[in-house]
């Protein structure tokens, strides 16, 4: 057997280099090297496998079995409930909320009899019995566990794994090999725990929850091939000095992907919202320029969003162009076309943009909104209280159609919107005004 030696792999784009740098030859990014152990063996000798059955791909089909939790908009996200034997990364920001999810998903499953298992590599139990307390949620049935060593944790479960249905691993940066001599949190070291508690939570159909940290990009930090590995990717956001969070579902094998979940931080944890759109307008006031409700849908869900422009005259030879929320090129773009198609020209102003309520919109549909709430701050005058806009705008100024537009219009109307500003559709109601170029915008001033 050859000895061992070391290897280092970039983190960023996965090339190998024999000796250590402070810069990736490849992709040239700075601090991403990290040492792997492998095998000096210039031979390698495949060793002969048994043979495997060849399924076919028609015949019946075990049904998956899920299990719903008492939170119903994690149920959202995760397609209908845990899945057995499916592995889950949910990542987020510090002080997110990502550990306060996860202690209040293991104790209210305890209470209805399904064996949980918490396992932090952050803290210790002294530390997260406080928490139980300070939230109101202690439950005498949720089991935990203080270990940083995989081996260790692999062994516990193996011990209990009659009785098991969930394990929680917070977080997995925390998580080491005694196999590699390389920190915890290193390329080689995530890679290989995940590898194993995946493998052994899917032989044993115990579902497995991961918590992961984020970089200062807010992508889940580890190699990429972590988030290949697992079932379903998750992502918790939202703004620290805001109590709103969002849980996104990012990759799902079990479910629809984007589906979103709400949630509000209070002083006894997260409180589900079932009702976003009505929490997002709920401080939207009446009879203010340059501010257009947004019917937006994420996932399955439609949202109503306020959008909010300023536009200030300046001396500046570059005006500034700031964006919250929404693609600083999309505003750029809408700006150009008001310009040429509408009429509006900004190359004096500064231009402010922001989504209320610490919201993303990452949907093309919200260029007419954003494209009415610029004429709107040009102008001075507000747009009409009971109105909503959605609808994707071209570069010639037409106004397209997009997708899901009857749900949008249910929600509105839901919730008291009379007037529906969006492209023709095939529904001849009273309270939709088909707006097939920018210009129809300007009957609103």
């Amino acid at each position: 057997m050859g000895k061992k030696k070391n290897k280092y792999s970039c983190s960023n784009c996965g090339s190998i280099s024999s000796k250590w740098a402070g810069q990736c030859s490849d992709c040239l990014e700075w601090g991403s090297l990290n040492e792997e152990a492998v095998s000096a063996s210039a031979i390698i000798v495949p060793k002969l496998g048994n043979v495997q059955n060849i399924e076919q791909l028609t015949g019946q089909v075990k049904a998956t079995s899920r299990t719903k939790t008492p939170i119903e908009e994690l149920n959202r996200v995760l397609g209908g409930g845990l899945v057995s034997g499916a592995a889950i990364l949910i990542g987020g920001n510090p002080g997110i909320g990502k550990s306060t999810l996860l202690l209040q998903l293991c104790t209210s499953l305890s209470q209805s009899e399904i064996n949980c298992l918490y396992v932090t590599g952050e803290e210790s139990v002294s530390q997260i019995k406080l928490r139980s307390q300070r939230l109101g949620i202690a439950e005498e049935k949720t089991g935990l566990l203080a270990s940083n060593n995989v081996e260790d944790i692999i062994a516990t479960i193996d011990k209990n794994k009659a009785s098991l249905d969930l394990v929680i691993i917070d977080s997995i940066q925390t998580v080491a090999s005694s196999e590699f001599s390389s920190a915890p949190g290193t390329v080689s070291q995530i890679r290989a725990c995940a590898h194993l508690l995946i493998n052994y939570a899917k032989q044993n159909d115990i579902t497995l929850l991961l918590a992961c940290h984020v970089n200062k990009d807010g992508q889940l930090a580890g190699p990429k091939v972590l988030e290949h590995m697992v079932d379903t990717v998750l992502h918790f956001e939202g703004d620290q000095n805001n109590h709103f969070r969002i849980l996104r579902s990012l990759k799902n094998r079990f479910g629809a992907v984007n589906e979103l979940g709400v949630f509000e931080m209070t002083d006894k944890g997260l409180r589900e919202i079932s009702n976003p759109s009505e929490l997002f307008l709920m401080d939207r006031e009446s009879n203010v320029s340059g501010s257009a409700v947004f019917a937006g849908i994420e996932g399955s869900r439609p949202l109503l969003i306020e959008i909010q422009a300023l536009i200030a005259p300046t001396n500046m030879a570059t005006p500034r162009r700031s964006v919250v929320g929404w693609d600083q090129n999309r505003l750029s773009m809408i700006i150009a076309v008001l310009a040429v198609r509408f009429g509006l020209n900004l190359a004096a102003h500064e231009v402010y943009l922001s989504v209320a309520g610490g919201f993303r919109v990452n949907e093309p549909a919200a260029d007419l909104a954003v494209a009415a709430a610029l004429i709107s701050a040009s102008s001075n005058i507000p747009l009409p209280n009971n109105s909503i806009f959605f609808g994707e705008v071209g570069l010639s100024g037409e106004v397209r159609k997009v997708s899901q537009m009857e749900a949008r219009i249910k929600e509105a109307s839901k919730l008291g919107f009379t007037q529906m500003y969006c492209s023709p559709s095939k529904q001849n109601k009273d309270d939709i005004v088909p707006i097939v170029h920018l210009k129809q915008l300007k009957s609103l001033l």
